[in-house]
């Protein structure tokens, strides 16, 4: 069977006009896994009062990141795309699985040059319902309706894989060399505490409370919660941080039901009212740089730090098409495809 692959991340934006903004926020949060209420209660939330009040604010943010080339996320998405491609044998497409290129048109793409198995691979280290979850659901549906003799492979979270541990501190390295950090936060993307326990295979494990992440359990193959803080504590080894001068955060929370916490926003102006001056945040969360570590992170939480009394703030790039990364991803392509 000939092999090919199917990068998969978020999503964005056509363009940062009002309408395409809305367009995109509607697809992105009528998703059952992502605002994961009863579907009149959904519609009413978002089509009768996010998408008449979020829009225009979104858009203006997108406008402040936005490239010439077009969307940040998207475009450093293609660019890994492109240098995967030149590192391996089989076909590799890109798909986003909110607005364009979609995951119908990235599988067809594949289909189109004879592909029959094809390895998915969600660009997101640590798994979540809203991330990892709904990017497989839709690919199989898109499978079961439109090619039904493909079959699919998926690599697995690899928030704990070494090589990947080992890329995404040599890059907060190289950007820590330039910059004299007293700190550096960890900020990882939120979910409502309720999507970990959902994703609780045990039905019984998750507590947040504290203890379970570090108690082991298969319930770790798929809490989201567990993998961000072994992240942490996996990179912070490989540096030899001490302790004291790191933290795990979430950011962009929606609504009023409880998220992860700590909340990044009240921990960076926590940290500056503190005393701490020289504040840098990796957002591990992300492997291409988007709205929410460009704007929300980079300018927005940039801001409130120096506001609140720091000094000085550096924003770590995700890992994006950093080479080292190319090569340990097309690395894990080559595994599967000679497999």
């Amino acid at each position: 069977m000939k092999k090919g692959v199917l990068l998969i991340n978020l999503g964005s934006p056509d363009s940062t006009s009002v309408k395409d903004v809305k367009k995109y926020l509607d697809e992105f949060l009528m998703d059952e896994r992502v605002i994961d209420v009863p579907y009149l209660l959904r519609a009413f939330l978002v089509k009768g009062i996010i998408l008449n009040t979020r829009p225009k604010k979104s858009a203006e943010a997108y406008k402040k990141i936005w490239w010439p080339e077009g969307s940040p996320l998207i475009v450093l998405s293609e660019r890994l795309q492109n240098k995967v491609q030149q590192n391996v044998s089989v076909p590799v497409e890109l798909a986003m699985r909110y607005g364009s290129p979609s995951i119908e048109k990235g599988l067809q793409e594949l289909n189109n040059k004879g592909v029959e198995e094809v390895l998915l691979i969600p660009l997101y280290p640590q798994f979540a319902m809203a991330t990892t979850e709904t990017i497989l659901v839709l690919a199989e549906k898109i499978r079961k309706k439109n090619f039904p003799n493909m079959e699919f492979t998926v690599l697995p979270a690899f928030y704990n894989q070494k090589d990947y541990i080992r890329d995404l501190s040599n890059a907060i390295k190289r950007s820590l060399e330039s910059f004299d950090s007293d700190y550096l936060l960890f900020s990882y993307h939120g979910v409502p505490e309720r999507h970990i326990k959902k994703s609780d295979v045990t039905q019984s494990h998750c507590k947040i409370d504290g203890t379970c992440c570090n108690t082991p359990s298969k319930a770790h193959d798929f809490c989201y919660r567990h993998q961000c803080y072994e992240t942490t504590k996996q990179v912070a080894e490989f540096l030899g941080l001490a302790e004291g001068t790191y933290s795990t955060s979430f950011q962009s929370r929606l609504g009023k039901d409880p998220w992860l916490q700590p909340y990044t926003d009240a921990t960076i102006d926590g940290l500056a009212q503190k005393g701490i001056k020289n504040l840098a945040v990796v957002t591990p969360a992300f492997i291409s740089d988007c709205l929410e570590t460009l704007e929300e992170i980079g300018m927005e939480a940039a801001h409130s730090f120096k506001e609140n009394g720091g000094e000085n703030f550096l924003a770590i790039p995700c890992l994006n098409d950093n080479d080292d990364w190319v090569k340990t991803l097309s690395r894990w392509i080559d595994q599967w495809a000679l497999a």
